[in-house]
């Protein structure tokens, strides 16, 4: 008997890159089969994101493309995952009517009953929150590559006035840490070189017999000296000297954290409820670079927040100028319906957010193009991730610190080697290389050494 063919295409963060690994671990399971050409699936899965409108809209329109499958397969299954699909169930089944059926983040494990039902016909919803479920039995589903993404936890307790996070995956809850290391050394014996622990508050695991970040943090870097461990978001509130200390500690844990502050002003702030303030904020920072030497950061910043006037905008350039972000993730306020801010009046006008965000955007491109600049002259330890996108001639990969780096490529030199490179240029994206040599082990003392 043949499989069942299903094809998946993933929107969004990185949880839902995850998410989807979980899904076919789970599919996987129950005999089906994967395919990467809608036109040869069964059924077809758009797991989806919430965060912002323009997100929600790429589904809407991606469901009305969709649709020309299910006229010309009229068995075929069309379902929507996560966070979209717990936000707009109804709206997904009972007015997109192509949609059969609508599976949020903590209802996975149902999927296979779900689809076996879609077959016979029966249209399903599945969004029940969880206060309990981490998948932490389940192997995802992976190909073989250098890179794995592995969510220690799910769900937010912040409940910052702008996220649907805490709507959609609900409250938080930790995988435990055995599992964590177990999944850890799986993907060891399968030569993958990097790992990123996700949550959406890294900072806030606990799990149930005590254990701490940081724990989890050194247990991970221990299970194999070659995979770089990454980790993604921090919240600025519950970052801990303890954590800082574990990432100086071990040479594998990468110099790069990614800390978002939203906005430079403390009454904005407060009305995000952020929960910290910029004085706390740039406290940690200076904390983390004299125990991390060579620590960079990253950070996400919201343009146009109500209420938000000139002086909070410049303020937010002034943290800008004072951290010196190696980059950041920057967006216009969009509402949420579900937030306490979208209770707000949404009283900037987008010709302002626009401009307001194009000034942040200009301003880190120009720290960004100064902090690589002045590592022209170094060396670096690069993972190699592949040839350049633009030339078989390069190949690329990246340093500890989340830099792209660019330099000739060798016979000699394949992915997943580590390599030691001299910079030699740089623009505000990339840095180039010159002189790779293979280094036999992850020597974080030879980091940028000039």
């Amino acid at each position: 008997m043949r499989k069942n063919n299903v094809y998946i295409e993933t929107y969004g963060c990185q949880m839902n890159v995850a998410d989807s690994e979980v899904v076919m671990g789970i599919l996987q399971n129950n005999g089906y089969a994967f395919t990467d050409q809608p036109d040869n699936a069964d059924v077809i899965l758009l797991n989806t994101c919430s965060i912002r409108d323009n997100a929600e809209q790429r589904i809407y329109g991606r469901l009305g493309n969709l649709k020309k499958y299910k006229d010309d397969h009229p068995g075929l299954v069309l379902g929507v995952l996560g966070c979209m699909a717990e936000r707009l169930r109804k709206d997904l089944i009972e007015e997109k009517k192509v949609v059969d059926i609508v599976i949020g983040p903590d209802e996975y494990r149902r999927l296979p009953e779900f689809i076996d039902h879609a077959f016979a016909g029966e249209k399903g919803i599945g969004v029940k929150l969880s206060k309990t479920e981490t998948y932490d039995d389940i192997i995802p589903y992976r190909e073989d590559g250098l890179s794995a993404w592995i969510s220690v936890m799910r769900g937010c307790d912040k409940f910052c006035t702008f996220c649907v996070v805490p709507f959609t995956r609900g409250r938080e809850r930790s995988r435990s840490l055995s599992s964590i290391v177990d999944e850890i050394a799986l993907l060891s014996k399968r030569g993958f070189r990097e790992v990123s622990l996700l949550g959406q508050n890294v900072n806030s695991y606990y799990d149930e017999a005590g254990y701490d970040f940081a724990d989890l943090l050194a247990a991970a870097a221990m299970v194999d000296r070659k995979i770089r461990i990454r980790f993604t978001t921090s919240h600025p509130q519950d970052l801990s000297d303890k954590l800082l200390y574990t990432i100086a500690g071990h040479p594998n844990l990468c110099n790069y954290i990614h800390l978002p502050v939203q906005s430079g002003s403390n009454r904005i702030l407060e009305l995000m409820n952020r929960t910290y303030t910029i004085e706390h904020y740039l406290d940690l920072i200076d904390r983390a670079r004299n125990i991390i030497p060579g620590v960079s950061f990253s950070t996400d910043i919201i343009s146009g927040f109500p209420t938000e006037s000139l002086e909070d905008h410049l303020m937010t350039l002034d943290v800008m100028n004072k951290v010196r972000y190696d980059g950041a993730y920057m967006f216009k306020y969009s509402p949420r319906e579900g937030t306490k801010a979208f209770r707000m009046e949404d009283d900037v006008d987008e010709e302002t957010k626009t401009k307001r965000l194009q000034q942040i955007i200009d301003l880190q491109q120009r720290i960004s193009a100064e902090i690589n600049n002045a590592l022209t002259g170094t060396t670096d330890i690069v993972l190699v991730e592949g040839f350049s996108k633009k030339s078989e001639q390069f190949m690329s990969g990246r340093t500890d610190t989340n830099k792209v780096v660019v330099f000739p490529a060798m016979d000699s030199i394949s992915p997943g080697d580590y390599v030691r490179v001299k910079i030699i240029k740089s623009t505000s994206a990339t840095l180039f290389g010159d002189n790779p040599e293979i280094v036999d082990k992850y020597q974080p003392s030879e980091k940028l050494t000039a």
